[in-house]
Parts: C-alpha cells; structure tokens; sequence
C-alpha cells in the first residue's frame, strides 16, 4: 500500500511540473509582448496537454500565452524604413497620424501593423533620440 501513494505521488508530481513548464512564455520569454501572429502548434499542443490532465492549469496556460503573445511564432524578419519616409506621417502639430503611418509601414514592408490595437503601447521619443538618429525635431 506505501508504494503506491509513493507512485501516485510521484506521477502527480511529475504531472504538475511539466504543466508548469509547458508554458510558451517559459520556453520562449523573447516571443512576450507580440499581439498576432501565426500561432506556434507546438506551445499550443503543449498547453492542450494541461486541458488534457488539468482543466484549470489547462486554461491559465492558454490564457498566459494568449495574453503575453508568447504563443504566436516570432517574426523572423526585420523590416526598415527610411527615416525621411516617415517624415510624411508627422502633421504639421508634431503628432503622428496613425493611419498614414500604416500605410507608409505596410508600403515599405509589405506588413500590416495593427496601429489602431488598444493593447499597442506608444512610447514618446526624446530630442536626444532623435539627435542620434540624425533628424532634427519639428513641432
């Protein structure tokens, strides 16, 4: 009988450490922050495993990868547009349309960035940032 607990023991704990580590955000921590993407059937199955075994943790793996975008494959490409390109997005006011913005990014790149996602965060740049880039602020 002591053996037994000592092997459902030992299987429930081998059964709640992978599903702490089947976890996109876990085995690829450079893939948070993404908001679509092609999904990654590999993280995917993997926390369909903890729906398998455990609803719950199933769930909250699902949930965690979802939200930080750790589920979606990583774009492999990197994508540049000329600073002077976007010199067209900037208003006479010193703020960025957004909409002219996306055309010139998905022009240039051939990609379609969702500028107008509420969970895009924008950060403002300093004179100092714009100095190193080469460009003079106007506003």
């Amino acid at each position: 009988m002591r053996i037994a607990s000592r092997v459902i023991g030992g299987v429930l704990a081998v059964t709640l450490l992978s599903q702490l580590t089947a976890c996109g955000s876990i085995f690829y921590p450079d893939r948070r922050g993404q908001i679509d993407g092609k999904i990654d059937p590999t993280i995917a199955v993997l926390d369909a495993l903890g729906l398998l075994f455990y609803v719950i943790p199933g769930l909250i793996a699902f949930g965690v990868d979802f939200a930080t975008g750790a589920i979606y494959f990583a774009p492999g490409e990197t994508a540049q547009v000329a600073p002077e390109k976007l010199q067209e997005a900037i208003g006479a006011d010193g703020k960025v349309d957004n909409t002219k913005l996306q055309t010139i990014i998905q022009s240039e790149t051939g990609r379609n960035l969702p500028l107008d996602d509420p969970r895009l965060l924008q950060f403002k740049g300093s004179v100092e940032q714009l100095a190193l880039l080469g460009l003079q602020p106007v506003a």
